[in-house]
């Protein structure tokens, strides 16, 4: 690694500050990282001295990726919004000369009181007043700030009214959605929800899991191979399982054409997808849901079918390998952010995994060499 950056041997003392290496490490594109990725599989594989044309057999599965954000309620992205909004219209003001923004951290305080007040949910509904008066101020403050967005525009500082901009929209979305499930009674619906102001990509995934109810990120999908090499990986912005299972297969053997058996749980299961992935695999081990046939339940209890079975909770192991690389929670900001730390964090596997080949065939190596 120091010598593809261009530097000496460990005596070197050249170092990098932490920001340096954020932003470069931020021009990596998850193309060139998963490009890099094929090369490290494509060593790995030749490590495992795998025959030209030899199958490969792949485990399918998806998983969580926590982002960065609170539990969301209506109230508490409403104080997200409002205490961003006034700190970047404050800052806004005070740089081009704008009045009438000086106590904008008071004004700030002010609306946190009223928050404190009303974030319980069971407070909010006893004391109805509060939530008028926090959406009153709040009400004010918007009407306030987007005046001041049209002042800055007019004076040529359109690059200052972005993003304060963008938090005026959120603003008013949860101020209408407060005085509807709080003052009205109403039930919003799931489609109109954001769960987080600053990681709006962030979905409400509910898999069932005991002690875990609900995971606020987004799904990734990998394909792992019997060599423990991740073929291919998907971040689910939208749809579910059952919606990749084909597009996953048909990338990785865009990359790998030697990918010919692959297994799923039965969450990728639906009868379009058994038949397409019988024509593009030697072996689709894709379980059924619910009831089984005659029909189903002889093909499910094939051999290689079993077997493939047997093996695919094998690749929870890919998965835990992947959360302690870096997807446990990812921190890094925006939708761009999180697929490349999605690229990298596969990367780091694979070449985890390459590593330890190396060292285990030179060990082997070390125990053969006869002794002195």
């Amino acid at each position: 690694m120091r010598a593809f950056l261009g530097h000496g041997e460990f005596g070197d003392r050249s170092y990098y500050e932490y920001q340096t290496v954020v932003d470069n490490v931020s021009l990596l594109t998850p193309e060139v990282l998963s490009a890099v990725g094929r090369l490290v599989a494509e060593s790995g594989h030749a490590v495992a001295r795998k025959k030209p044309g030899a199958p490969l057999r792949g485990r399918c599965d998806s998983f969580v990726v926590e982002t960065d954000v609170h539990y969301p309620t209506d109230v508490s992205l409403l104080w997200d919004a409002m205490r961003c909004m006034l700190r970047e219209t404050g800052r806004a003001a005070g740089k081009h000369g704008v009045t009438g923004w000086r106590q904008w951290r008071y004004q700030s305080k002010s609306v946190r009181r009223l928050f404190n007040q009303v974030r319980g949910t069971r407070r909010a509904k006893r004391f109805p007043s509060r939530v008028k008066a926090y959406v009153a101020r709040c009400e004010m403050l918007v009407a306030r700030s987007a005046e001041t967005v049209e002042a800055l525009r007019c004076a040529g500082h359109e690059a200052s009214c972005e993003s304060i901009a963008g938090f005026i929209a959120h603003a008013r979305r949860q101020m209408d959605q407060v005085e509807r499930r709080l003052l009205l009674g109403e039930t919003i619906p799931h489609q109109e929800k954001v769960l987080s102001v600053f990681e709006p990509h962030t979905r409400w995934v509910s898999k069932g899991k005991a002690g875990t109810p609900v995971e606020l990120g987004v799904p990734v999908a990998v394909i792992e191979d019997q060599h423990q090499f991740i073929l291919h990986h998907e971040v689910l912005w939208k749809g579910e399982d059952v919606h990749v299972a084909l597009p996953l297969v048909r990338a990785a053997q865009e990359r790998f054409p030697d990918l010919r058996a692959c297994s799923f749980d039965r969450g990728f299961h639906s009868p379009e997808n058994r038949a397409r992935l019988d024509q593009l695999l030697d072996l689709a081990v894709l379980p059924k849901k619910g009831y089984l046939s005659v029909a189903d339940r002889k093909r499910e209890t094939e051999e290689a079918f079993a077997a493939a079975r047997r093996k695919h909770p094998a690749v929870e192991s890919a998965i835990n390998a992947l959360e302690h690389r870096g997807l446990d929670r990812v921190r890094s900001r925006g939708a761009d952010g999180f697929e490349r730390t999605v690229a990298l964090s596969v990367l780091a596997a694979n070449l985890h995994r390459l590593g330890r080949m190396l060292r285990a065939r030179e060990k082997k190596r070390r125990r053969r060499r006869p002794a002195a």
